[in-house]
């Protein structure tokens, strides 16, 4: 593939995806040699994935531009088990209908990045509950179970971190539960090699080893870095919770705005990580300082959110944010909802209300907070009163503005 990186590895290295390899040298050979399937795993404990797991869902992508096939394999077995990695106690446990409800969402988000089909290098989606679902306990411990040994287990930070606070039986369990996936995976979709981010270093290296035991086969796991932003924050993470890549959670304009307003100092690994930008193009953008790095900024929120929700809704979502911030466009694609003039007749509506409802504020007492903290805005204007109230005398246009902080917007679009 020309462009400008002689292997998927260097191109992995370069735009700041490899973190650990198992073999290097011998994956770096077969992904010249040979169309390699490779998998990443998707756990549905929400209805929608959220920009953390942009990063192994973009590793498929680099997979599959490669000339290799991806696989998207989402957890509805091991959801019934939850993953231990990184959590510091057990999580409410998902009944089957709610991972159903998930998996749907799930499935329609990664289509958006990898292109899913029947060819030899098209993208396909699996879920482990086709082999996990009616597996015997008896038959799974004898034919699993007994190559793994619980000193080693107990050694893998998962569990290791856990110790303390306490871990389940259940969860224990998820080690193996990942580690025959990728043994299943290999045996009946020839599946060479395991992504994932580096905190599941240990689980892929049991999967490795299980493939190895039983399968007779080499096989390879490559993790990804663990992303905070400069300022620490865990990626995908706002003031107002996480970034979804359902536009039903986070609104397109939304999601554009997150990538314009990332810190200056994140934007280059931004650029690498998370567009399709050649080389040259994203060097070029590196090179801009002070102001003009703003435009580095656009075009990543362009090019992110493009991949996600199409180009119709990045320049929707340009457009909305030209609107609130100068340039003239049209402010009917602000995110927006409408009322009745006769809710504003009267004593007219509470502003409480009107945050909460619109979507802005998660209760009153929210919204009450960031009156006082002098962050709610109508129409431009700072509101220092909590029980201000909104009335026709508010109407512009045909619409009341209204903002919190400096990113969430909201038009109030008044009907007759």
């Amino acid at each position: 593939m020309d462009n400008g990186f002689d292997s998927l590895i260097a191109e992995y290295k370069w735009r700041g995806f490899f973190e650990q390899c198992t073999d290097e040298a011998a994956l770096a050979e077969l992904l010249v040699n040979e169309t390699v399937t490779g998998y990443a795993g998707f756990d549905p404990t929400a209805d929608s994935l959220h920009a953390g797991s942009m990063l192994p869902i973009m590793g498929l992508v680099h997979l599959q531009r490669w000339g290799h096939r991806p696989l998207a394999v989402v957890g509805g077995a091991t959801a019934l088990v939850g993953d231990p990695t990184g959590k510091t106690e057990l999580r409410s446990m998902l009944t089957p209908e709610q991972i159903s409800h998930n998996l749907a969402g799930i499935r329609d988000q990664i289509a958006h990045f990898v292109d899913f089909g029947d060819g030899p290098t098209d993208g396909l989606m699996i879920d482990n509950a086709d082999w996990m679902a009616d597996q015997g306990y008896i038959d799974f411990l004898r034919e699993v179970g007994r190559f793994f040994s619980v000193n080693q287990m107990l050694t893998r930070d998962s569990v290791k971190t856990r110790m303390e606070t306490g871990l389940s039986f259940i969860e224990f369990n998820y080690m193996i539960l990942q580690a025959y996936d990728f043994m299943v995976l290999n045996r009946d979709h020839g599946c060479r090699l395991q992504v994932g981010g580096n905190d599941q270093w240990g689980n892929i290296c049991s999967g490795i080893d299980l493939c190895r035991r039983v399968n007779r086969n080499e096989v390879y796991g490559l993790t990804f870095p663990l992303l905070a932003t400069s300022s620490g924050t865990k990626m995908g993470k706002t003031a107002d919770g996480a970034l979804w890549l359902s536009a039903a959670r986070t609104s397109p304009y939304d999601f554009h705005q997150y990538w314009v307003n990332v810190d200056d100092a994140d934007v280059s690994r931004f650029l690498r990580l998370y567009t399709l930008l050649s080389r040259d193009e994203i060097m070029r953008l590196e090179e801009l300082k002070g102001a003009d790095i703003r435009e580095a900024k656009r075009v990543l929120a362009r090019e992110v959110t493009t991949i996600l929700h199409g180009r119709q809704a990045a320049d929707e979502a340009e457009k909305a944010a030209a609107a609130l911030f100068g340039g003239g466009a049209d402010a009917s694609t602000v995110p927006s909802s409408e009322r009745p003039a006769g809710d504003l007749s009267g004593d007219g509506l509470p502003l409480l209300d009107a945050l909460v409802t619109s979507g802005l504020m998660g209760s009153k007492g929210e919204a009450r907070r960031m009156i006082r903290q002098k962050a709610v805005r109508v129409n431009g204007d700072f509101i220092t009163d909590e029980m201000h109230r909104l009335t026709l005398e508010d109407v512009n246009g045909d619409r009341i503005a209204l903002q919190v902080g400096k990113k969430r917007h909201h038009h109030i679009r008044i009907g007759p």
